[in-house]
């Protein structure tokens, strides 16, 4: 079974459309949330992620962007973002957002679980290796997919020894793919990076595919037209912060 592991698409259309079409063939699609907010396409990337799937976790602005609150902990470009966003939505995707489920969620057995923040608390972000800790050690599960940081890698340990996991690319500019090999006996925090707004300082979509087969993990980057969805942004009236931060990939 080869899984597509999308997150963080943020209503972000160009970086959906570039990820599909560059992604490999696989099985099934898992999201793992925040598919809306701050992009200017929230009803046309809904309507693509329902499409690829069934298997999602909601992210914090899935939940602030359909009125089940949150909205009051975002900043303030953030919250005109959710804001507009609740106001766009059409009734049906906006119920359909209020139905999300809250991780973990278990989509191939046991073993593996798909959260947004972390097992522990779906707002929660894990950016050090003292975050991962917890997550890694209470769950006990061997994989878990996680987004919300908006950065692409993880973290493992074997139980003597934790690492942090980052994926090295050559470019910023083509399309590249970093492997991961999963250890037998390990445990492993697995975040694809944000398809929409990554923050690792690389502007490009983020994905992975995770092979059940392989154990294999492979990271994915892909250019996208920037240019457009900036556009979009400042025509829908968002902050204009919302379209520079795309191309700084912060």
């Amino acid at each position: 079974m080869r899984a597509l592991i999308l997150s963080d698409i943020h209503a972000n259309l160009e970086a959906l459309e570039a990820v599909l079409a560059a992604a490999p063939a696989h099985d099934v699609v898992w999201n793992l949330g925040d598919v809306v907010g701050y992009g200017a396409n929230p009803n046309e990337v809904i309507e693509e992620s329902r499409r690829l799937g069934s298997v999602f976790v909601r992210g914090n602005h899935d939940r602030a962007c359909c009125g089940l609150g949150g909205v009051e902990e975002f900043n303030p470009v953030a919250q005109r973002a959710a804001r507009w966003t609740e106001c766009v939505l059409t009734e049906e995707h906006r119920e359909w957002l209020r139905q999300l489920a809250a991780g973990p969620i278990m989509p191939d057995g046991p073993q593996v679980s798909c959260v947004h923040g972390s097992p522990i608390d779906e707002d929660e972000y894990i950016v050090t290796v003292r975050d991962a800790w917890p997550s890694l050690i209470e769950t006990g599960r061997r994989l878990t997919f996680f987004g919300h940081t908006h950065v692409q890698g993880g973290f493992a340990t074997n139980g003597d020894e934790w690492f942090r996991l980052t994926p090295h690319y050559s470019t910023r500019n083509e399309q590249e793919e970093f492997e991961l090999p999963l250890r037998d006996g390990a445990r492993y925090l697995l975040n694809p990076g944000s398809v929409g707004q990554p923050r690792d300082g690389d502007w490009r979509a983020a994905f992975a595919i995770y092979d059940d087969a392989q154990m294999l993990l492979t990271w994915y980057r892909v250019p996208y037209d920037l240019r457009e969805a900036q556009e979009r942004i400042l025509q829908a009236g968002l902050p204009d912060r919302l379209a520079a931060r795309l191309r700084d990939g912060r």
